[in-house]
């Protein structure tokens, strides 16, 4: 699964809105609402951030 993808299924699942993200993340809910509608995307700290808040990790995967 993508990236961008796994994120915005944690950020959905996890039903917390976007003001309280904000606050837990320092990223703008601005930022993160026009990510989840898909008009933008994230600066990689914005994604470590988000990563590092929802226990998410990176893997290789062998292959393309």
């Amino acid at each position: 699964m993508p990236v961008s993808e796994a994120l915005k299924k944690a950020i959905t699942d996890s039903g917390l809105s976007y003001l309280r993200l904000e606050k837990e993340t320092g990223i703008l809910r601005q930022n993160l609402m026009n990510f989840m509608a898909g008009r933008t995307s994230l600066r990689l700290d914005s994604v470590d951030k988000l990563a590092v808040f929802f226990g998410l990790e990176m893997t290789h995967r062998k292959g393309k």
